[in-house]
């Protein structure tokens, strides 16, 4: 997740879209090469809701003899936050889009693997991480919840913001952090407070109208002179963090506000492809609203989309496979680069409005166009914190807004100095983010909301980004062992 993958879609992952899905008992050896990156990135599983629990940490760091661009930590720690359930989520899953209804939320959420203190049965297992007093630690935090967007936060620490999505950001110092699933943040704490326990912990923040998981994962940071109080060697009580509430949508956007590139940056200026996405949540009116595979709202199913389109995976073949086969038939290159119907995105949307159609369309760019996509939240089921990822790119988040996204005003106040380069952003609930990258990268892109519960419902499309001139702008033939479908 986040690795640019240059020319070389085949070990980008997401099945159906770049390969087939690895078979049961079978292998596929990924090879890539990294270029001109450096940070906290991650791998995970890209099928159905394998991602639950196939997940880790990818750091790629700096060149021999090359500095991070901020004070050398004494340490560092991967802080690699995760969502668990009960049952087996593939059987959460089945049953979610058999009835059409919301997937059941989460029993747990983790730190490094384990729930924390605050859970029944769990408390032995929470991880403990020990620090000596005056030191600095870099934790390089990645949120690979399913489906929550996260605050977190360590007791009486305060922590510096020295990078996001594996790029630098100028630093800031910050109580708490949001953090969406799909994006890194890394943070250099200073081990700076009395000698005790303090929590490390995490929960959500939620934008959508929807049930959520309320609960708080823990880890303990332990200074090493206080592992044990003085009377009769009892462990201290870890100090906890304040986090905010989980509806402070205020918090979250000042935090999101921050991040800046650390200087000047060479952001599009002269735009080529100007894309307008509205994205939201929609319902898949039933003949029959008592069927029990309509328990979606009034008896409908649960349907997301981009513009009205709501994506459907191919079966017979990956997208990346068909094209580079020329195999027709499979995808169509007629997105809409704008909302087929003009509306009042955030406002009472009429109920004729909220079906969305079933396509495997795609976006077709000229290699090296320079391209803004505007991602504009809908109020249509409920407004939400969307977190839209690309694969194969990084983009400058040149500016956001709550409401309508306004072409006339609004670019007039775009960031286009310092602007933050990420591979994932949330759309503000109820508002608008606008993104500016070159494409640069020739193949077949996933473009898709990283909560889970809601790209099998179809809130996804894919760059196809032709290829240039020349070996280095064209897509690199497929390796022998790219799974079959």
């Amino acid at each position: 997740h986040g690795v640019r993958q240059l020319r070389n879609p085949w070990a980008d992952g997401p099945e159906y879209v770049t390969q087939c899905p690895i078979q049961p008992g079978r292998s596929y050896t990924y090879q890539f090469t990294i270029q001109n990156q450096e940070g906290t990135l991650w791998w995970h599983a890209h099928s159905k809701w394998l991602r639950a629990t196939v997940y880790g940490a990818l750091i790629i760091y700096p060149k021999l003899g090359s500095p991070y661009p901020f004070p050398m930590p004494k340490r560092e720690m991967p802080v690699i936050l995760g969502e668990w359930w009960d049952r087996n989520p593939l059987d959460v899953l089945k049953l979610a889009l058999f009835t059409g209804g919301a997937p059941n939320v989460s029993d747990a959420y983790t730190i490094n693997g384990q729930p924390g203190d605050l859970y029944r049965c769990s408390s032995k297992e929470t991880a403990i991480y020990p620090v000596e007093a005056g030191e600095t630690i870099l934790l390089r935090i990645i949120n690979s919840a399913l489906n929550q967007e996260l605050y977190f936060g360590v007791g009486n620490h305060k922590l510096t913001v020295v990078a996001a999505d594996a790029s630098y950001t100028k630093p800031f110092t910050t109580n708490v952090i949001m953090i969406a699933p799909g994006q890194t943040t890394d943070v250099l704490l200073t081990a700076d407070q009395p000698p005790a326990r303090y929590y490390m912990a995490a929960h959500a923040y939620n934008t959508a109208n929807a049930a959520f998981d309320n609960t708080t994962t823990t880890a303990i940071l332990e200074y090493e002179s206080a592992h044990y109080s003085a009377k009769g060697g009892k462990y201290l009580k870890p100090i906890f963090p304040q986090l905010p509430g989980f509806n402070d949508t205020a918090t979250a956007t000042a935090f999101t506000a921050q991040l800046r590139s650390p200087c000047k940056v060479k952001v599009p200026i002269e735009i080529d492809e100007s894309l307008f996405f509205t994205v939201g949540l929609g319902l898949i009116n039933c003949k029959n609203k008592n069927s029990p595979r309509c328990q979606g709202p009034n008896g409908t199913r649960f349907a997301a989309s981009i513009n009205n389109v709501s994506f459907v995976f191919p079966r017979s073949n990956s997208l990346m496979q068909a094209y580079y086969q020329g195999q027709p038939g499979v995808f169509t290159t007629d997105f809409p680069p704008v909302p087929p119907i003009q509306f009042d995105y955030t406002g009472n949307v009429s109920r004729g409005l909220w079906q969305p159609v079933k396509g495997t369309k795609l976006v077709k760019l000229k290699f090296g166009s320079k391209v803004q996509i505007v991602f504009q939240d809908t109020s249509i089921v409920t407004v939400e914190d969307h977190p839209m990822h690309i694969h194969g790119y990084d983009f400058y988040v040149v500016g956001s807004g709550f409401g309508n996204f306004d072409p006339k005003n609004d670019p007039a106040k775009f960031n286009l100095v310092d602007p933050p380069l990420r591979n994932t952003i949330g759309t503000p609930p109820g508002g608008w983010v606008a993104i500016r990258f070159v494409a640069d990268n020739p193949g077949i892109w996933l473009l898709h909301c990283h909560l889970d519960t809601h790209l099998p419902w179809g809130l996804a499309t894919a760059l196809l980004v032709e290829n240039g001139v020349g070996k280095l702008q064209t897509v690199q033939p497929p390796p022998l062992d790219l799974p079959q479908c």
